[in-house]
């Protein structure tokens, strides 16, 4: 019994511990959405959580194992928010519909306070080599590579008219949910969402 008690009392300590880093991180990948990568740190983290600098250290190291620890983050909900939801349709157009109207979702609601973390992340970290730019790299590889896979599934299923160019496809998609990010967040409308998707339905009939 004392060995149960003694891995409950552990355990709870974990959990607490891991209660404790996701909250703090949650705002994390909020300050970076908005500040950047760079104006994400020790701390203005510690400043915005109402920890001390100690604490936040302790939950994350160093600035750069904070900020590759909010990409994942950000990586890990935009996986949940996004690609979970398309994977559990059944069907290939009606997957592929439901992934882009997802990410379209994830931009216009502000999941990230700052629009698509990724899109902002591409454009501060794109021209710096390092383990940044790497991290958000393979993240938006892998988005184009589910792009291109639920695409290929919707052409199979003879759902989606066949293209002899998928990666030009997947280009195009991905610049115009972009397009409507930026627009959107320069302007404070809603309304290159709108027109986002009758460009979508132009592109995809």
């Amino acid at each position: 019994m004392q060995h149960w008690r003694i891995m409950t009392t552990t355990d709870g300590r974990k959990a607490r511990g891991a209660i404790s880093r996701s909250t703090v991180m949650r705002l994390a990948v909020d300050i970076a959405s908005v500040e950047g990568l760079e104006g994400l740190s020790i701390g203005t983290l510690a400043a915005g959580a109402k920890l001390s600098k100690s604490g936040v250290v302790a939950l994350f190291g160093s600035k750069r194992q904070l900020q590759l620890a909010a990409i994942e983050a950000a990586r890990e909900i935009f996986i949940a928010v996004v690609i979970a939801p398309a994977l559990k349709v059944t069907g290939g157009r009606a997957r592929l519909d439901t992934l882009l109207e997802g990410w379209i979702s994830y931009s216009e609601t502000r999941v990230f306070t700052g629009g698509c973390f990724f899109a902002a992340a591409m454009a501060e970290v794109g021209s710096r080599p390092g383990l940044l730019r790497d991290a958000v790299a393979d993240h938006m590889e892998a988005w184009a590579d589910t792009l291109r896979r639920v695409i290929n599934r919707a052409v199979d299923l003879g759902e989606l008219t066949p293209t002899a160019d998928v990666d030009q496809l997947v280009f195009e998609i991905r610049a115009l949910l972009d397009g409507a990010n930026t627009d959107s967040l320069l302007t404070g409308s809603a309304e290159p969402y709108a027109r986002v998707r009758v460009a979508l339905r132009r592109l995809l009939p």
